[in-house]
């Protein structure tokens, strides 16, 4: 039973979302990594744009066929 059928363009607005929301959280990162910048917050907002990105890559792959 299909619950979810998403088209195929809608997979890839889904995956260009999860791979910006990955570039974001990698600079997220990176400032975490600074020096001066130091702080949990950056880190815990980072793993939230991975965390974020590789779901909207996952629905974009098993329901909207991408890849």
């Amino acid at each position: 039973m299909l619950l979810l059928g998403l088209s195929h363009h809608t997979g890839v607005r889904l995956a260009e979302l999860g791979f910006l929301f990955f570039l974001l959280a990698g600079g997220w990162l990176a400032a975490a990594s600074v020096g001066r910048l130091k702080s949990n917050t950056l880190v815990i907002v980072g793993g939230i744009g991975l965390g974020l990105g590789a779901l909207l890559l996952i629905v974009a792959i098993h329901w909207a066929h991408f890849g």
